[in-house]
């Protein structure tokens, strides 16, 4: 059961991709209004809360982690009076409310870049932005050989209106993606009032967009030639990922956010080297939780697993925080596909949500992984809207295909998403009719059934949660471990069935079980239980 004080410490949090969740006027586009009228179901889904990815003023070079203006909605998604009612909604179903900040880059048509760009050189409105000039006889060549995330230089040269070269920006996503200057104070203190701003509002905390990139190392040192700068990449040490100097900035957010009344959450989303070192962002005074990226990259092996749980709960017991638990959201391949599709990927898939749920701390559920949704891998090139799929040279498909809309209702496209008729902003198979919520609500052994039935367990079980759990013996490929008072779970990671020991009452399971008889059962290929202790 969630505790009022600490309620992160064992959540369940939904998150949201706005764009894509639901359309509620027929744009095409998932909107604030669509969300709130379809709360009731995340409430009767089990969640604790909710993330809402960026609903800001914004471009969309990068699906709005390019921010314009950070205290007010894009109109394409509705307004502030729009994310007011939202809010109300969600507190009165119980639903707890975390959102986007994006505090490393603002969007280039963000009102001090266009002042930076006017301005001259070493003036004020450049010092919020990391310019600098170029290197060779004319300045033509970059400052620095950093790269981007989404592939190429992350230096981008300005040019004035008569042609002439100029300066050049940093920005380690898209050239529409400048990043800040956190050594000048006036970031910080904006930064403080955009927290305020929302937080005056009634939102809950704030997942933190980047939140190991924020601070640069000030001699901007080249890279190795043959380093990888990549997303999903934390075992690469960088001069512009993971610096020391985030954790005063974090120290400061707490002081922020613990001012509050309720309990206010901060999360990290940061791609770093281990369990030890995003450890450190989850120290008393700083932050309360961090996505736990080596558990969602780690693969489908009973061994390495264990080993990623063992050193995410030492890690994070060490400082006194909670550990999360995420197989996917907005950046990853949907794992149904990651655990090798079809039939095979979803039966892991689900044993794979039966072990999450199981383990002690909070667990991260992205929409649409509760409907059981495999990556879209066939969208068409002309739909692709991802700017990795450009700046690669068009090899890299990039991250739509786990950003299609969710199919509600009925059986062709929007199904449900938007109003009947209404084309959605990315194209939604038409074998997604099999996969509808309609469909599988009240269904016996669906997905959507699995996961209702598992968060309401989680919720009402004493023993899953936040707290231990002690692994006991168990056949290779199998994971096996209780959960007190009273709670064992079994999974079986190989490809054939095996005999284990087990005795008492079955709780829930991923596959079609046959109960324990005699103290033992036949655990079939890739399946989770859960049962209680006789």
């Amino acid at each position: 059961m969630t505790n009022e004080s600490h309620w992160w410490r064992d959540a369940a949090i939904y998150q949201i991709y706005v764009r894509s969740f639901a359309d509620s006027n027929g744009d095409g586009e998932g909107d604030l209004n669509g969300i709130r009228e379809r709360l009731p179901h995340l409430a009767e889904l089990g969640a604790d809360a909710i993330w809402l990815t960026p609903f800001y003023v914004s471009p969309l070079a990068d699906g709005g982690y390019d921010v314009a203006d950070y205290r007010d909605v894009d109109p394409r998604f509705g307004t502030l009076e729009d994310f007011d009612a939202l809010l109300e909604a969600a507190h009165g179903l119980g639903l707890r409310v975390i959102i986007d900040v994006v505090p490393n880059h603002s969007s280039s048509e963000h009102t001090w870049f266009r002042e930076a760009v006017a301005a001259e050189p070493g003036s004020p409105a450049r010092q919020r932005y990391i310019f600098r000039d170029g290197r060779g006889a004319d300045g033509e060549l970059p400052p620095n050989n950093w790269k981007s995330i989404f592939g190429g230089p992350a230096w981008t040269r300005l040019t004035r209106p008569d042609g002439t070269p100029e300066q050049w920006y940093l920005h380690l996503f898209d050239p529409g993606q400048p990043d800040f200057d956190w050594t000048n104070q006036e970031v910080h203190d904006e930064f403080d009032d955009v927290l305020r701003f929302w937080l005056d509002r009634g939102v809950d905390g704030f997942r933190i967009d980047v939140a190991h990139g924020m601070v640069k190392d000030p001699a901007l040192p080249d890279i190795a030639e043959d380093a990888k700068a990549d997303m999903l990449d934390g075992s690469t040490t960088l001069p512009y990922f993971d610096q020391d100097g985030v954790h005063e900035i974090y120290r400061r957010w707490s002081r922020i956010a613990a001012s509050y009344p309720g309990e206010r959450a901060l999360v990290a989303e940061a791609w770093v080297e281990s369990a030890d070192r995003i450890a450190r962002y989850l120290r008393p005074d700083e932050l309360h939780q961090a996505f736990n990226f080596e558990y969602l990259t780690a693969p489908w092996d009973a061994e390495r697993l264990r080993e990623v749980i063992d050193g995410s709960l030492a890690a994070n017991s060490a400082v006194g925080a909670t550990t999360t638990w995420v197989l996917s959201n907005h950046d990853v391949v949907r794992h149904v596909t990651r655990f090798g599709g079809g039939a095979q990927g979803l039966r892991r898939a689900r044993a794979a949500t039966l072990l999450m749920l199981a383990l002690p701390g909070s667990v991260y559920i992205y929409q649409g992984e509760e409907l059981g949704l495999p990556e879209v891998t066939d969208l068409p090139e002309e739909s692709l809207q991802d700017p990795t799929w450009e700046r690669s040279g068009r090899t890299d498909r990039g991250r739509d295909g786990c950003r299609v809309p969710l199919p509600w209702s009925g059986s062709e496209s929007p199904f449900g998403f938007g109003p009947a008729g209404s084309t959605p902003w990315l194209p939604m198979p038409e074998e997604w009719k099999t996969y509808t919520r309609e469909s599988q609500r009240g269904v016996e052994g669906s997905t959507l059934e699995l996961y209702t039935r598992a968060l309401g367990l989680r919720r009402e079980l004493d023993a899953l949660g936040d707290g231990s759990m002690a692994w006991l013996d168990a056949p290779e490929d199998v994971l096996h471990f209780e959960r007190e008072p009273g709670v064992r779970v079994l999974v079986n990671l190989g490809e054939e069935p095996v005999d284990v020991p087990a005795t008492g009452e079955l709780l829930l399971s991923s596959s079609p079980v046959e109960a324990p008889r005699n103290g033992s059962m036949s655990l079939p290929a890739e399946t989770a239980v859960w049962l209680r202790r006789a």
